[in-house]
């Protein structure tokens, strides 16, 4: 069957855009052979910084014939009627349409058509334009004479060239023809813009790559970040070093070159004496470098960079490397700058008196003048929240509350809170805002922070993903949640919600980080109280935003495997202790896989459902029930198994111990199943039926306590 090759050539596409672009190539493409009703075997993109090229092979070579069959008006109806089918159809005389019989509308008329279908070739030359003019580009321009026309194509860059070739592997392929203003499509594409500008004449995707790559252009993205990768580790391992892997900065060179070359430069290790992050963050952002470490050390550097030339140059790339060196170490100047001022005093202490006063800061220390300048220039924070300065205070305020929830010292963590944004003022913060939490730990240790305060000011942060560690040490866990449920309360107070999908401040991810905060950790924490404690809510928001942290601890628990009904069976309304639902849910779990779970389980439920049917229909269920009214000893057996069943739950829940729990309810399996097997519950007896009703009442509560069996399937 046939193959298609598609290349869209352009002077430059960002690398931002390149995999997303043709992602969207290849969607945009497929989506419209499928709905010109072509099938196809496989489909590949790949792209460069120049070209974004498309390869779908076992194509039709013609979409198939369609065959439609319209409805007309009963043969008897008006010759206006009868008129509008046929012009409906295409018909130009009644004769043109079969009659059909049906035995309650009689006979009626039916047009039978069919749409032949098309080659292939006239399908393409056709769809490729209209992905090119509607290509959703997040930034596109126009450019030549043809911009001054109204409806001119916009591409990302000035588009140079299409190549678009198709046919089977056993034929010569043919060039899909068509034209966008003025560019018309071909069998021609260009290498390497410097090795290899030439014109080369290709015919389906095994020869095209092949001759892309004796012209200097590796083709394959993924190829290319291996390629990188693995010279740039060999170039270090050669020189004793062990290459600092990024993955982020991998996939973004990867797409700015189309043959790569690794090459070392150094610095002077006088500007080791600047943090590794500094250092690091700063290669990376201004020169697009990895950065390389001693091998088998961790907390440290090297003085040495690996970049990734687009060219092989005639001087073994000294040159490169050279110009490359001077901007290296500009940037790093200006680090060490940076980091030397972030350690000196500030020019205007003076001006920092009240706010030093208010927070209990020290200006003699570097990190309390940066706070104080915080709060001094009342930086905003959110317009109806107030400053940067008054959210500390609320933060201080509540990690002190927490402490003793989660072990802490409460000094320390009011210490550590009221310096976790200072950090937000340091010279290198500003510049790679990234650093935040990582620089005011740094800080903190330099200016004599105990190392539980400075670690909490860097992670007071976390997590900030699902695969993201949380905070450990207790004085960072109180000041992590003083963070996050500030802010959560925060927002839900002002009813700035997320909505769908739109989550402008994070806050889902703040209240999963909260879950796994105290989850993770082992913490009970009653959020409830801990909403009341910050910002001023109401009931009714409070109410709403717990109603989201199960929302969130739902999806949490789903990921870790819980079954959802099990979730639900034992979430209520008022669950704020999210650690208690959870080993609610994995007690209950480890339960219903025994036996004696499985059982009690379905005689549970059919208590339920009998006591759900009798008072739908508004049967009278008595308050409590009556021994004396007991007329069969599997009745006796079951109150007496409720009521020691009841009680010993009720002790191990106090316990918060519910494998116990569930150990005390596996009693009621036996009397329960013996009970439905021997006893009618729907007696004859008013008063009998009444009391039996309430017995089934006493199973519902008393298991109840610990779930609600009813929401559990099976």
């Amino acid at each position: 069957m046939p193959d298609l090759l598609l290349e869209l050539r352009s002077e430059e596409i960002p690398a931002r855009m390149q995999r997303k672009a043709a992602g969207d190539l290849k969607k945009m493409v497929t989506d419209g052979l499928v709905e010109a009703g072509l099938t196809y075997e496989a489909a590949n993109e790949y792209w460069t910084p120049r070209r974004l090229t498309l390869d779908i092979r076992g194509l039709n070579a013609r979409s198939k014939d369609v065959r439609e069959e319209i409805k007309g008006p009963s043969v008897s109806a008006p010759e206006q009627a009868i008129q509008g089918f046929l012009r409906k159809a295409g018909l130009s005389d009644v004769s043109q349409a079969h009659t059909h019989t049906d035995p309650k509308k009689g006979e009626f008329y039916v047009a039978h058509l069919v749409k032949a279908g098309r080659a292939t070739e006239e399908i393409i030359a056709e769809l490729v334009p209209s992905v090119v003019r509607a290509f959703p580009w997040p930034k596109s321009m126009r450019w030549g004479k043809a911009s001054a026309k109204p409806g001119s194509m916009r591409w990302v860059r000035p588009l140079q060239s299409i190549l678009c070739t198709f046919g089977p592997e056993t034929e010569e392929p043919v060039v899909v023809d068509f034209d966008i203003d003025g560019i018309r499509s071909g069998n021609v594409t260009y290498g390497h813009r410097f090795h290899a500008p030439g014109a080369i004449t290709v015919r389906r995707f095994d020869d095209y790559v092949a001759k892309l790559e004796a012209a200097k252009v590796v083709l394959d993205a993924e190829r290319r970040k291996r390629i990188i990768l693995d010279d740039a580790k060999n170039l270090a391992f050669a020189s004793g070093l062990d290459l600092v892997e990024d993955e982020g900065l991998l996939e973004e060179v990867s797409g700015l070159v189309e043959w790569p070359v690794v090459l070392m430069g150094e610095f002077e290790e006088d500007y080791l004496s600047i943090p590794p992050e500094v250092i690091r963050l700063t290669i990376r952002a201004n020169q697009k470098c990895f950065v390389a470490r001693p091998q088998g050390r961790d907390d440290t550097l090297a003085n040495r960079f690996l970049l990734t030339a687009n060219i092989e140059a005639t001087d073994g790339g000294k040159e490169i490397v050279h110009g490359n060196g001077k901007v290296v170490r500009a940037r790093l100047s200006d680090a060490v700058h940076f980091w030397k001022t972030d350690q000196s005093d500030l020019p205007d202490l003076k001006d920092f008196a009240s706010s030093a006063e208010k927070f209990g800061l020290d200006l003699k220390k570097p990190l309390d003048q940066r706070m104080a300048r915080l709060d001094h220039l009342n930086v905003t924070f959110h317009a109806k929240l107030g400053s940067q300065g008054a959210r500390v205070a609320r933060i201080v305020a509540l990690a002190r509350e927490l402490a003793p929830t989660v072990g802490a010292d409460p000094d320390a963590a009011a210490r550590a809170a009221v310096l976790c944004k200072a950090d937000l003022q340091t010279e290198i913060v500003g510049e790679f805002p990234e650093l935040q939490g990582a620089m005011g730990r740094k800080y903190a240790l330099l200016q004599g922070e105990n190392e539980a305060v400075a670690a909490a000011i860097e992670d007071h942060y976390k997590p900030q993903g699902p695969s993201d560690t949380v905070p450990t040490d207790p004085v960072a866990v109180a000041v992590a949640l003083a963070d996050k449920l500030d802010t959560l309360v925060g927002f839900w107070a002002i009813d700035e919600k997320p909505t769908g999908s739109k989550d402008p401040y994070a806050l889902r991810r703040a209240a999963l980080g909260v879950i796994r905060i105290v989850v993770e950790n082992g913490v009970h924490l009653p959020l409830t109280r801990a909403f009341m404690a910050g910002v001023e809510i109401d009931r009714a928001a409070a109410a709403d935003l717990l109603s989201f942290f199960h929302d969130r601890l739902k999806v949490y628990m789903r990921d870790k495997g819980a079954r959802h009904d099990l979730i639900d069976a034992v979430i209520s309304d008022e669950a704020d202790d999210l650690l208690l639902v959870t080993m609610r849910v994995a007690a209950l779990g480890m339960f219903l896989d025994s036996d004696d779970g499985k059982n009690l389980l379905a005689g549970t439920k059919r208590a339920a459902n009998i006591l759900a049917a009798e008072e739908k229909k508004g049967t009278v269920i008595a308050a409590s029930v009556d021994a004396a009214l007991f007329r069969q000893p599997e009745e006796n057996a079951l109150f007496d198994a409720v009521n020691q069943a009841e009680k010993n739950a009720a002790q191990a829940i106090q316990q918060q111990d519910f494998s116990a729990a569930m150990l005390a309810l596996s009693v009621l399996r036996a009397p329960v199943d013996a009970f439905f097997e021997a006893v009618l519950v729907n007696d004859e007896d008013r008063a009998v039926r009444a009391n039996r009703l309430a017995l089934l009442a006493r199973i519902r509560f008393a298991t109840g306590a610990v779930a609600d069996f009813s929401r559990i399937a099976g």
